[in-house]
């Protein structure tokens, strides 16, 4: 339980020093006037207060990844404790609220928008499809994920099947209406159930005397069932995203940007929302490594349900509070999901009409966007889960290396050696997510050290062009 203690200390710390550094070199201004004041228009430019910012940022970055995803790396034992804080505090927690505040300062951009600015406009093209591609794939998984949960929890007439179709009918209405009606209203309520399951379990799960697994010199290394065809690096660095970094969050910060009122407020909802995130992913992994009598244990359950983590969830759920208290916890691990899946339509929404240049005030205009993107998004539900989420998680991570590379860049123009702030964590997820593909059954199957080579080939490539791009700026 000592290295569980220290890692919410860590979190806790990170937040108060680190992203305050961040904000003095942002150089956040409260007299600064922000997007939704000059560009207000009562459907995605809407002022809001920054607590309502921060639980809608949350719930938008906080999917079924800080669930799902802990509970799969935990079967790598409690080395995923250090990803989880080191990921939050120096990768996560910077590319969310950089990313944020840049689409601030650039009138509530998308991400595509921005890496156009700053990596060129043939960056930008073949980002606008990639992450319109990422969003759909988003929504996919977050209707699937939910709708089985909730499946479980209801009589069999009310189905899968019943449940998707519910679940689509909220995010046409939460893509197509003003964000303050539906989503700024609803979400608070979602953010309370999101929190009371993580901190109700946890508590349980110390009260009950449970043992958590410690990270000592004897427990760093690979606990997996399979270690040998799954490595801690890259597959942990890919499994475990949304609790540590996901390149996903920055298509969603610029939904908050045009909803903030002060740039002071960026620090609380951007690097804030995704420290508490980091605390969801670390209640999950404890609670998985602690469970089912250790990592063994783990690795066995989650062998005998096919890497099911929703069975996880309802196990766990009932295990530890019973037939009501569960039922509260299975709701915000089924919130957390579906706050985010409706966000990521909007956003490709959002997405597709700087592209094309459409103003989205006119219900015309959106609806014109939104029906041929539920319709892709139907089709998609018929694939393999599985098989959905390994790409989606490949390419959250891509997404996040570009967006921090981008972050890079800014920061290299302001001339005051803080582009070390994201170099760092921009190499080592190139080195990631290009490790990667190259090794994954889902991407190239090539044997490890031919993989590690490329990676590093990678690195090494990427760093070249930055020292090139940087002589040039000089």
């Amino acid at each position: 339980m000592t290295t569980f203690i220290i890692s919410i200390i860590a979190l806790v710390a990170g937040y108060a020093f680190y992203s305050k550094y961040l904000e003095r070199v942002m150089e956040a201004d409260p007299q600064r006037i922000t997007p939704a004041s000059t560009l207000g228009d009562g459907v995605d430019y809407v002022p809001m207060p920054w607590w309502r910012v921060f639980l809608i940022q949350f719930l938008n970055i906080a999917g079924l990844g800080p669930i799902f995803g802990a509970i799969a790396g935990a079967m790598w034992g409690p080395v995923a404790f250090l990803w989880i804080v080191l990921g939050t505090i120096f990768a996560g927690g910077v590319h969310d609220y950089f990313s944020g505040m840049l689409s601030v300062r650039h009138d509530g951009k998308s991400i595509t928008e921005i890496i156009g600015i700053y990596l060129g406009r043939q960056a930008k093209q073949v980002m606008r499809i990639f992450a319109i591609v990422l969003l759909i794939l988003v929504g996919v998984v977050f209707i699937s994920g939910p709708a089985g949960l909730l499946a479980g929890l209801t009589p069999e007439s009310l189905d899968f099947t019943f449940w998707v179709w519910v679940i689509f009918i909220y995010y046409i209405l939460a893509t197509l209406l003003p964000i303050d009606k539906i989503i700024g209203r609803i979400y608070p309520v979602f953010g309370f159930a999101l929190l009371f399951m993580a901190v109700s379990l946890i508590t349980a799960l110390i009260v009950k005397g449970y043992h958590m697994p410690e990270l000592t010199a004897e427990n760093f290394k690979n606990f997996h069932h399979n270690k040998e065809n799954l490595p801690i690096f890259p597959m942990m660095f890919i499994t475990i995203a949304c609790g540590a970094i996901s390149g996903f969050h920055a298509t969603q910060s610029p939904l908050m940007a045009r909803c903030l009122k002060n740039e002071k407020e960026g620090r609380k909802v951007f690097y804030g929302a995704m420290v508490t995130e980091g605390v969801v992913a670390l209640v999950w992994a404890a609670i998985s490594m602690s469970f089912f009598n250790g990592l063994k244990g783990l690795n066995d359950v989650m062998i005998a349900q096919n890497g099911n983590a929703a069975w996880v969830v309802n196990e766990v759920s009932y295990s530890l509070l019973g037939t009501f208290g569960a039922i509260l916890a299975i709701l915000g691990v089924v919130a957390a999901p579906i706050t985010s899946g409706d966000t990521a339509f909007r956003s490709a929404r959002l997405t597709i009409a700087d592209l094309l240049k459409t103003s989205q005030r006119p219900i015309r205009n959106r609806l014109m966007i939104t029906v041929p993107l539920f319709a892709i998004g139907f089709l998609l539900t018929k694939i393999n889960f599985d098989v959905i989420w390994r790409y989606f998680a490949w390419a959250n991570q891509t997404l996040a290396a570009v967006v921090l590379w981008t972050i890079t860049i800014y920061l290299l123009q302001k001339k005051k050696g803080y582009y070390l702030i994201t170099l760092i964590p921009a190499l080592f997820m190139t080195m990631v997510v290009t490790t990667y593909i190259m090794l994954a059954p889902e991407g190239f199957s090539l044997p490890k050290p031919v993989s590690y080579g490329i990676g590093l080939f990678f690195v090494i490539l990427t760093f070249t062009l930055f020292f090139i791009y940087k002589k040039k700026l000089k």
